[in-house]
Parts: C-alpha cells; structure tokens; sequence
C-alpha cells in the first residue's frame, strides 16, 4: 500500500499571510488525518515563512499516523529533530532562499556528510530518506550512507508528463526497480497532481509513499478538503 502524505505547508503559508491562527495549521493536520491522510509532512525552513519551528513541536505529540520532517540537514534543523524525534527525516538539498526544492542531493559528493547525518539521527529511531534524482549512482550511495529510504524528486516527471508520459515515467521505473533491487524503501513527491499521479503509482505499485501539498491544497478550494483526500487516495488503489 502507498501511503498518502499530506504536506501542510501551504497552508501555514496562508496563516501567516495574514498573521493570527486562520487557519489553524493544527486543526487542518488533525483533520487530513481524520479524512483518510497516512502521513502528515512539514518542511521548516530557516526564514519559517511557512511552517514554523512551533508548529512543528506543537504538531509532534499530536499527529497520530507518520510525521515525516523535510528539510536541509543545517544545525537548527538537526537540532529540531533530535528534538521532537519524527517517524521520519527526510535530507533535502534546498538552499536557504529557495521558494521549494528544485534538485537531488548528489550523493557522492556529499557522502561522508550524509552520512555522518544519517548515522547520528537513525540513533533516535528516526527513519531516514534522502532526496534524489533517478541517478543510479545516487542511489547507491543513497544506500552506502545508510539511508532507509530515498524520496524521488519528480518534478521532471511532473514536467513531462503530457508530452509524453510513458517517456517521463521510463527513467523513474528504472530508478525505482534498482532501489527495490538494493532494499531500499521508496517514496515520492514534488508536483505531483491529480492529473499525474495514478499514472507513476501504476508504473511503480511499490512505492511507500507520496508526499503531496501543493497541488492537494489547492484542489482542495475547489473539492474541500475531505474529498481532496479522498481523490487522492483513489489515484493510489
């Protein structure tokens, strides 16, 4: 089964736009729960123009399924994980003023790094996933550096998806076939939508999971947000 996750950030986005508590980030986690969500995901950055630190300590012992934490291994963020110990950490790559994360991590060059990391937050029990591309060889090293899991950045597939969506899928396949062949868990996310989503789960049946904001947010002003999840979760089966 694919576990849908659900990243609230847009909406923290949309709180702190207008400062005060509407909505309640909180609230809207318990309730995508309530509605079917598997996961719930938060990815704090250093300026918190989103999500922020507190959210994130508030949301800890309150979350009931898995609470998955993106971001880019600084000492503040490390720090926040030690902290509040999610089910999972996942190592994204993103600069300090990127509006979202726009690349993989390159493995190799980053190995010992990683993998200090790595080493230093499976010690809390946490579960780690490395974002990458569909490079084998960050893959490999993905795994070299003890990671449990990857998460496959897929805006390219997302990119690429209704000019050719057999070709977009193809390298992702193939990238997915060979972390399954090294027992490497495997998840997603990054544009994903209504309009591509079934399509890559139907291609790759075992991913773990899918992390989905953006796009879920903003159907859900259209749909609602129960039958948002619902839709989603549907593209899933």
């Amino acid at each position: 089964m694919t576990r849908l996750s659900v990243n609230i950030n847009k909406i923290a986005t949309l709180r702190n736009a207008r400062g005060g508590n509407i909505p309640d980030v909180i609230k809207v986690a318990l309730d995508c729960e309530q509605f079917g969500a598997e996961g719930i995901t938060v990815h704090p950055r250093p300026d918190e123009r989103h999500i922020r630190y507190s959210d994130v300590r508030q949301l800890r012992p309150l979350v009931t399924t898995e609470f998955n934490i993106e971001g880019n291994p600084q000492a503040k963020f490390l720090a926040l994980l030690h902290e509040v110990k999610p089910t999972q950490a996942t190592l994204v790559p993103d600069a300090n003023d990127a509006i979202t994360s726009n690349s993989g991590w390159d493995t190799v060059k980053n190995f010992d790094f990683l993998k200090n990391i790595v080493s230093e937050l499976k010690a809390d029990g946490i579960r780690i996933s490395i974002f990458v591309d569909t490079n084998l060889k960050n893959i490999e090293y993905a795994r070299l550096a003890g990671a449990d899991r990857i998460e496959f950045y897929t805006e390219p597939y997302s990119a690429n998806y209704l000019k050719n969506n057999e070709l977009a899928v193809k390298p992702f396949v193939a990238a997915a076939n060979y972390a399954r062949e090294i027992e490497l868990g495997i998840n997603a996310g990054h544009d994903l939508s209504l309009e591509n989503l079934a399509f890559l789960h139907k291609n790759i049946p075992f991913l773990d999971e899918v992390s989905i904001g953006h796009a879920l947010i903003a159907d859900a002003l259209y749909f609602g947000l129960e039958k948002t999840i619902g839709l989603y979760k549907e593209q899933l089966k």
